[in-house]
């Protein structure tokens, strides 16, 4: 990615992936939190930072969040800052390796159990062969996977300790579960049969794991981040989340879970808080409760934009248009931006124009509307009018959440229907 100084630049610049890496430097605007939870000394991520370094107990940690608020790039940033403090960290990104809509607890643990070995090899570990024993063991006991004799009779030449070839043969017995989890449904079943019966057994191995890498970096434990949770199905996330909730969070290291912000309203979630140390990182907010625009939000997102674009490829008003009509979700406006400077492309021109921005958020517009029916007009039109914090049908709010049609806001916890669903419905003559 590269700053855009031409509108062909664009459709690169504002991919929705998130930044990390070396792209932190030139693109990151540190300078957002104020204007998400009301109190520039108020993090979400610098507590869980915090906590990581400073606790002498091992946490979990719920960290909520809409789709496109910044999630993503907010962990990198942490991750990389823990990273430089000395601490092995390794985000699993769960939406490669598993299906989200067919996924269970023990998938989480077997994700560990690659996370932890991959550290391992990285730190210079050299996992004694009594653990390798017992992972290979674990799994290759009842199921098609073998160990490499060779690999086995070498280390064993070198001194009953784990080598480069080991950890090989480790990487390859995860892949093919991974695959497998994915793909074969009865492995799938016998893994997951494996870890539920047994699952005392593989959280020891994890333990050990992880006390052999602190041991190697002067006590600092291994750090997991475990993206893509928050867009699971709310009844997987329950059945994954809540029936295991003490398994999920009783590892002897720092676990930290994305997780579907709209759950937070359901009656179970106060359960959760027991086992959890729970987070959230609202929106920015663009807009002030009592209606009108919050400028110092809509300021902060404009800056956002100038980090990855010259401001002047946007004509007159139009990037001020794009930010208002998103509500402050980095996702929806990047998206809008990107189909607006595509649509520039094609006509030739080098500036972003209303039209283009228009056309760009009519299609998102569409998007959003297909995920509601008439018969939820009402509800969205009560909270437009004023009833932005008191909301009783907590049913019907985490759906529209879960649809991302109704955002939530900072410091009172409050909420307004997405702009372009507003629009949407004064189209509908329901003001």
């Amino acid at each position: 990615m590269k700053y855009a100084r031409q509108v062909s630049e664009i459709i690169n610049a504002f991919s929705p992936a998130p930044l990390q890496g070396d792209q932190m430097e030139e693109f990151y605007c540190k300078d957002t939190m104020e204007f998400r939870t009301s109190d520039k000394y108020d993090s979400p991520i610098e507590d869980i930072y915090d906590a990581c370094r400073e606790s002498q107990e091992c946490m979990a940690f719920l960290l909520l969040g809409h789709r496109g608020c910044g999630k993503s790039t907010e962990l990198n940033r942490m991750s990389e800052r823990l990273a430089s403090d000395g601490y092995y960290v390794r985000t699993i990104h769960c939406s490669l390796d598993l299906d989200l809509l067919n996924m269970v607890h023990s998938d989480l643990f077997i994700l560990m159990g690659e996370a932890l070995v991959k550290m391992a090899e990285e730190s210079g570990c050299e996992l004694g062969w009594n653990m390798v024993g017992e992972i290979e063991d674990f799994w290759c006991e009842g199921t098609e996977i073998t160990v490499s004799q060779e690999v086995e009779a070498a280390s064993l030449e070198a001194g009953m300790s784990a080598g480069t070839g080991i950890f090989t043969n480790l990487f390859n017995i995860f892949a093919k579960i991974k695959t497998d989890l994915k793909y074969n449904e009865e492995s799938r079943k016998e893994y997951r049969k494996k870890i539920h019966t047994r699952s005392g057994e593989w959280i020891k191995i994890l333990g050990d794991i992880s006390g052999e890498i602190a041991r190697k970096k002067e006590g600092k434990r291994p750090i997991i981040i475990f993206e893509d949770l928050d867009k699971l199905d709310p009844e997987v996330a329950w059945k994954v989340f809540y029936n295991y909730a003490a398994l999920l969070s009783g590892m002897n290291f720092q676990v930290i879970y994305t997780f579907p912000i709209s759950l937070s309203y359901d009656a179970r979630f106060s359960a959760m808080e027991s086992y959890f140390v729970t987070k959230t990182l609202p929106m920015i907010k663009i807009q002030k409760i009592e209606g009108g625009d919050f400028d110092d939000g809509i300021d902060v997102i404009e800056e956002i934009v100038a980090k990855r674009a010259k401001l002047d490829l946007f004509e007159k008003d139009v990037l001020k248009k794009l930010i208002q009509s998103t509500g402050g979700s980095l996702r929806d406006l990047f998206a809008v931006i990107f189909a607006s400077a595509k649509r520039a492309v094609r006509r030739e021109s080098e500036t972003i124009s209303m039209e283009d921005a228009g056309r760009a958020l009519e299609e998102l517009k569409s998007s959003l509307t297909r995920r509601i029916e008439k018969k939820d007009y009402g509800f969205l039109e009560n909270i437009y009018q004023g009833n932005k914090e008191q909301i009783e049908d907590k049913e019907m709010l985490l759906k529209m959440l879960q649809a991302s049609v109704v955002l939530e806001y900072n410091g009172k916890r409050w909420h307004n229907v997405h702009p372009l669903v507003i629009q949407f419905l004064k189209g509908q003559g329901l003001e």
